[in-house]
């Protein structure tokens, strides 16, 4: 590949953390210079449950593109079965939307493009062929980028296995989004995300150990317990995907390289939610990227840890103590009583949220419940 002409930045990867990228730069310094890079077409389809938090309409919205979404269908509605049965069914206290990655990432990276970023078509292999002050990888945890820097591999203990496919939406007043977890495979879940439109994102997901260690075929095993746990789901388009969780990250910032989304192995260990934390991660590395050109390294690390480093602690720990599925059963139970502790599931879960005293109260009771009951 021959060389380019000098840019400010260079952004591998054209997904939401790439996208962010450029236009966070591009609202820190309008006139920046910003080539954007994606191997693919778009639009195009992406592997991913679809579900975007209201968290990342607050991104969104800091991207100068709030009304990005705004002919979407807005999901009110959540309904969680724990491993033992466990079920709450509410209105979350902000809504969500089921918008397909075809639609979603076409949609940002003309926003990046009608700002000022350069879009082309092109694979990466060098970084020295790319003529740039900072380089954003958000090309994911298997990219060229996290390769090239020398990060490592991520661990299998922090890797998730899921299949999705579209399927017809159940009869209803209401679209939600339902999440059905599985006793047999735990860590495991099922999913149901309803776009509003009469169509839904289906799927279903696991750790990678525990169904490398079934023996079974991964895709056809990963389908068959979608239909299983959501009878009568018919789904087509179905394509399988890995998720690097956050449990297990690569340093952000590698001289003037820095890494954001799946690169940077944000995805929620606890949902698989990842597009929020790609919006923001890549907003902060495009900030400081233009803002901080001669070493954004450690501006970049420093913005991570004060806005995601406290609520990255708080879900690597409640990912370990879940392992134990009588911990789920505990927490949906107790966000089956209290509006707290269902906001609080609600917020770890999707957004930037910690373990709260309603959330670990309500879980405390259950428990001594059960055990009186005993």
């Amino acid at each position: 590949m021959g060389r380019v002409s000098r840019w400010d930045l260079v952004v591998v990867g054209a997904g939401p953390a790439g996208s962010a990228a450029a236009l966070g730069a591009l609202r820190a310094r309008p006139g920046a210079r910003v080539l954007l890079l994606d191997r693919a077409d778009f639009p195009r389809d992406k592997s991913c449950g679809d579900g975007v938090a209201p968290h990342a309409l607050d991104e969104l919205a800091r991207l100068g593109v709030g009304d990005l979404l705004a002919d979407r269908v807005p999901v009110r509605r959540l309904r969680l079965v724990s491993p033992g049965g466990q079920e709450v069914a509410t209105r979350m206290r902000r809504p969500t939307w089921v918008v397909p990655r075809e639609v979603l990432d076409a949609r940002l990276v003309q926003a990046a493009v009608d700002a000022g970023a350069v879009l082309e078509r092109r694979t990466v292999r060098r970084l020295d062929d790319l003529d740039a002050e900072v380089v954003v990888g958000a090309d994911g945890a298997n990219g060229v980028v996290r390769r090239l820097v020398g990060a490592p591999r991520q661990p299998g203990h922090a890797l998730a296995l899921a299949v999705r496919g579209y399927a017809p939406s159940p009869p209803g007043d209401e679209p939600e989004q339902a999440i059905v977890m599985d006793a047999s495979g735990w860590p495991a879940y099922a999913w149901r995300f309803d776009a509003g439109d009469g169509t839904s994102n289906v799927g279903f997901g696991m750790l990678l150990p525990h169904l490398q260690a079934r023996g079974d075929a991964p895709k056809e095993y990963l389908h068959r317990r979608l239909v299983e746990l959501l009878p009568g789901t018919e789904a087509t388009r179905l394509v399988s995907h890995h998720l690097p969780l956050s449990s297990a990250r690569p340093a952000p910032a590698h001289g003037r390289v820095l890494l954001a989304g799946d690169a940077l192995s944000l995805i929620n260990p606890l949902t698989g939610e990842g597009i929020y934390y790609a919006l923001h991660s890549g907003r902060l590395a495009g900030q400081a990227a233009v803002l901080s050109p001669a070493d954004p390294g450690p501006a970049y690390a420093r913005a991570l840890r004060a806005e995601l480093g406290r609520h990255l602690r708080h879900t690597t720990a409640l990912a370990r103590l879940t392992r134990r599925s009588g911990v789920v059963d505990a927490g949906v139970a107790a966000a089956g009583r209290s509006p707290a502790a269902f906001d609080a599931l609600v917020e770890v879960g999707l957004g930037r949220g910690l373990i709260t005293a309603p959330l670990v109260g309500g879980m405390a009771r259950h428990v001594g419940r059960r055990l009186v009951r005993r």
